[in-house]
């Protein structure tokens, strides 16, 4: 056995008889090297095999931490292997009775579609609000309206210049919020009764907003993993008169899954092929754990056929309701779009958002922000590998602030929902994440809050309840 192997066993010792805590940090590099008498590049060597255990993690600036879900994880969902489904919409009474639950302040937010408030900048957004309001020309709140802050639009284009998108400004139509981005771009390129391609499971938004302009849904099953099945995308492109697609190509929600730029880039030559109009939902690339955003489908578009769709709701701006779409050539027909319906977003918003990805340290928060749902999205791991049953499966999603569960096949997650609200927990039941109702014995919970006791609790419940099905 070589030294470095000897350390890491020694040290995973150390975490498996509990010395060693989830979340504790290892002994320091220059530490580790003097107590077991080896060079720091041994310890090194032996802190990167532990990683590649899944026992520790490291931390920008921090060190090595044991990871949260150290002793035995569960195991990741099963891949879908349903073939696509083409079904008429019908969801929304069943989704607004989960939204429901959460008005009750002392429900733990399991199901909430956001992250806790307490981790977003509102102070120094407010003072950049106060700032921009005091400064803002007359003149500038008219022209403003028609073609969004042009300093926002700007800083909009340089965040695409770090995933690889070299985006021209008149690309950018901004929005109220993600929402109304993502119903534009779908009204410019449907007609009521037309087909739709989302994933399968999909945001349960995507199947309100199809319910809404009477449109039917194609679903294609999604890996846990690797995101959308290509093989079942073409075979449906092939047979069916679909219109268009809504895929989220990193961080799909609900599941977490990411595809590789190789599938993205298979993707845009399958669009490419059938002049397909793609509606890419990203809002959760700024929560990647990755020290770079990942490159989105639209990073491959030379046609002008991906309407990439963006928001600083989920990552910056809680409750301003400003987003964006890059339209490509569907630019002008989304932009009269809004000017017929909401005009547009909050002017003095926009500038408040511009003001602080200027000056503000956006990117020294998206780094806190980062880690501290890496570190509650083990939290949530490690509490569901001690209280839930051992069949359970859990997705690993590389950013975002959401897990998948998949239960025993005998659990019915629309009941669990009901009797964990009767506990004062809120989950995501996952019939509400398809058109057809599949994924009965699934849920989304939302890792997104700080871990607490009342977490904890929350899950020793969930547990209690899934075991007695």
């Amino acid at each position: 056995m070589k030294r470095y192997e000897k350390v890491a066993d020694e040290i995973a010792e150390l975490i498996r008889t509990a010395v060693l805590m989830p979340g504790e940090r290892v002994p320091s590099v220059r530490h580790a090297s003097r107590t077991f008498g080896v060079s720091p590049s041994t310890v090194f060597q032996a802190y990167y095999l532990l990683e590649d255990r899944g026992l520790i993690q490291a931390r920008a600036r921090s060190g090595y931490f044991v990871r949260q879900h150290a002793q035995q994880p569960l195991p990741e969902p099963e891949v879908n292997n349903s073939r696509a489904t083409t079904t008429d919409v019908d969801v929304s009474d069943l989704v607004f009775s989960v939204l429901g639950s959460l008005k009750d302040p002392d429900t733990v937010p399991f199901g909430s579609a956001f992250p806790s408030p307490d981790l977003f900048p509102l102070a120094r957004l407010a003072r950049s609000m106060a700032q921009t309001a005091r400064t803002m020309s007359p003149g500038a709140v008219i022209a403003d309206m028609t073609e969004g802050n042009p300093s926002l639009r700007r800083q909009i284009a340089l965040r695409y210049m770090l995933s690889g998108v070299l985006l021209p400004v008149e690309e950018l139509v901004i929005t109220n919020g993600a929402m109304e981005a993502l119903n534009l771009c779908l009204q410019c390129v449907t007609q009521p009764g037309d087909l739709v391609a989302i994933e399968a499971p999909a945001f349960y938004a995507t199947l309100q907003v199809l319910e809404r302009l009477k449109l039917k849904a194609v679903e294609i099953p999604v890996h846990p993993r690797e995101g959308i099945d290509l093989d079942c995308l073409a075979e449906s492109l092939s047979t069916l008169p679909i219109k268009a697609c809504w895929f989220m190509s990193s961080l799909q929600n609900p599941v977490g899954a990411s595809m590789s730029d190789d599938k993205k880039r298979a993707l845009y030559a399958l669009l490419k092929q059938h002049q397909l109009p793609m509606i890419e939902d990203d809002v959760y690339a700024e929560l990647s754990f990755a020290a770079r955003p990942p490159r989105p489908v639209k990073s491959y578009d030379d046609d002008g056929l991906v309407m990439h769709c963006g928001s600083f709701s989920k990552c910056l701006a809680l409750g301003y309701r400003i987003g964006w779409v890059a339209a490509g050539r569907f630019a002008q027909q989304v932009s009269r779009q809004r000017l017929m319906t909401t005009i547009s977003p909050s002017v003095p918003a926009q500038a408040a958002i511009a003001d602080y990805l200027q000056h503000g340290g956006y990117d020294r928060h998206l780094r806190k922000l980062r880690h501290n749902l890496e570190i509650q999205q083990d939290a949530m791991l490690a509490s569901a590998a001690r209280h839930f049953p051992a069949e359970t499966r859990v997705s690993r999603p590389s950013g975002g602030y959401f897990l998948w569960f998949e239960f025993p096949k005998q659990v019915d997650s629309l009941r669990l929902f009901k009797l964990a609200l009767a506990q004062g927990i809120s989950l995501a039941p996952g019939p509400i994440f398809s058109a057809s109702r599949q994924f009965g014995n699934c849920a989304r919970l939302n890792c997104g809050y700080p871990w607490t006791p009342q977490s904890e609790e929350a899950m020793a419940t969930l547990g209690r309840i899934i075991a007695s099905f």
